[in-house]
């Protein structure tokens, strides 16, 4: 069996992986212990998030013509790659979190959403909320005023019910007022 045979599956496999991709970020994974990469690919594996080292012409053959090709400048050395179909900022914020940790992982690049990021731009991505914290503080943004309105409105109410109907009377007359004209 030729050379070529042989790696054909594995860019394809690669190809198949990014196809429908939102982010692909690259990084270099030298210096890390075998417990430190355990902990990284349980975290990654848990967000949904695929993680696997790859040879880097096997990258580029894969990127060429995608979205994905302006990473190949930055295959050099170690590479591994994870990507995220599902939530576009998944990998850069879990990479990023995890470097903290591990000090000798370092985010080379990556692509979200079609848009070529360096390392700091991949730094910038990392500190975005992920969608349901996005989603959960939107809509705890939209009940607290009505949830402030209720509070006021029984607030009212525990105060005095004359005082609250003394308060509706006049705007019962003043509604009633045009249609007496």
């Amino acid at each position: 069996m030729a050379k070529v045979e042989l790696k054909q599956p594995i860019v394809e496999e690669i190809s198949a992986s990014i196809k429908d991709a939102q982010s692909v970020v690259l990084v270099d994974y030298r210096g890390l212990t075998v417990e430190q990469d355990t902990q990284l690919r349980k975290s990654l594996r848990e967000a949904g998030v695929i993680y696997k080292v790859y040879k880097n012409t096997f990258m580029t053959r894969a990127f060429k013509d995608t979205a994905f090709e302006g990473l190949t400048q930055y295959l050099e050395g170690p590479s591994a790659v994870a990507i995220s179909a599902d939530d576009a900022t998944a990998p850069a914020r879990l990479l990023a979190e995890f470097a903290k940790k591990a000090d000798k992982l370092e985010i080379k690049a990556g692509v979200v959403e079609g848009t070529v990021y360096d390392a700091k731009g991949i730094a910038s991505i990392a500190s975005i909320p992920s969608r349901d914290v996005l989603i959960s503080r939107l809509l705890g943004s939209m009940q607290s005023p009505i949830t402030n309105f209720a509070r006021v409105m029984n607030q009212l109410a525990e105060k005095g019910g004359a005082s609250a109907a003394e308060a509706a009377a006049p705007a019962e007359e003043a509604a009633e007022a045009p249609a007496a004209e």
